[in-house]
């Protein structure tokens, strides 16, 4: 299968995934919040599609939710630590010299971090706000964008042409604005697509950890947090639909990242090949 058709096919699983997770909440009219014990822990049926959890809540209604929540904060954390990276790399290519050399260092020092730690660290201080997860995500994902960006704009920061718009006395923000962000463009993209996933993964790690989303807040995460309990008691379903639902995704945006990268930004033929 070529790279175009692959991303037609994980175009239509995401479009599904998508329409679930913004139609189902909708045209069900159940409140994913609301419980009812009576109903707790049904296994799947014609009714309860997912089965209900221990507070008797509709599954599929909730994991529609989750997907939802989910996908907004990764969203939300995958542009912020694009926009970041970018900016960053660019203005770090740009101006050079120290600048340059201390931005890298405090890179470098970034990286060396734990992500998981220092996002655990982020989060606490806000307790489940949503804003203080998408925050510890771009916050901790910033680097190796800019790592690309700045490599790709050092390459174009000796370019010809931009050598003769700065000989012709453009500024920096004439060449940052005319020549280098329309340049990594392609990268700014790429790199939004290939976080996603990890940003979900992210955002279900806190949640499930219990220093993300509170617990009433439908999340990938918090779904599979309460599983643990119900799992306990025989409740499998509780934990197979969101973690199946999770993987899928979270697979299906990592196999089309890699197939729009591939498309937009093709492998350079060698030397020797030329």
């Amino acid at each position: 299968m070529n790279e175009r058709r692959r991303l037609w096919v994980v175009g239509a699983v995401l479009a599904v995934v998508a329409a679930y997770a913004v139609l189902v909440p909708w045209l069900s009219g159940v409140d994913d919040r609301l419980t009812d014990f009576a109903a707790a822990r049904r296994r799947p049926s014609a009714e309860h599609w997912f089965g209900t959890d221990s507070a008797g809540r509709d599954l599929f209604v909730r994991v529609a939710a989750a997907i939802r929540t989910s996908l907004i904060v990764a969203a939300a954390a995958a542009g912020l630590a694009t926009v970041l990276g970018v900016t960053v790399g660019t203005v770090s290519a740009l101006v050079g010299g120290r600048v340059d050399r201390i931005v890298m260092r405090v890179a470098d020092t970034a990286n060396a971090l734990p992500h998981l730690l220092l996002g655990i660290v982020i989060v606490a201080m806000f307790r489940g706000n949503m804003l203080a997860v998408v925050l510890s995500i771009g916050l901790t994902h910033w680097v190796q964008v800019a790592r690309i960006v700045r490599s790709e704009s050092l390459s174009l920061r000796e370019r010809e042409y931009v050598a003769a718009a700065r000989l012709a006395g453009a500024g920096r923000a004439h060449l940052l604005r005319t020549h280098l962000l329309p340049a990594v463009a392609p990268q700014a993209l790429i790199a939004v697509v290939l976080l996603l996933p990890h940003a979900v993964w992210h955002e279900s790690t806190l949640s499930f950890l219990g220093f993300g989303l509170p617990p009433h807040e439908p999340s990938l995460g918090t779904l599979l947090e309460e599983a643990r309990s119900s799992l306990l008691l025989g409740g499998w379903w509780t934990l197979v639909f969101p973690a199946g639902v999770l993987v899928v995704t979270t697979l299906a945006v990592a196999v089309g990242a890699a197939s729009l990268r591939a498309i937009v930004l093709p492998p350079k033929p060698s030397k020797a090949l030329r």
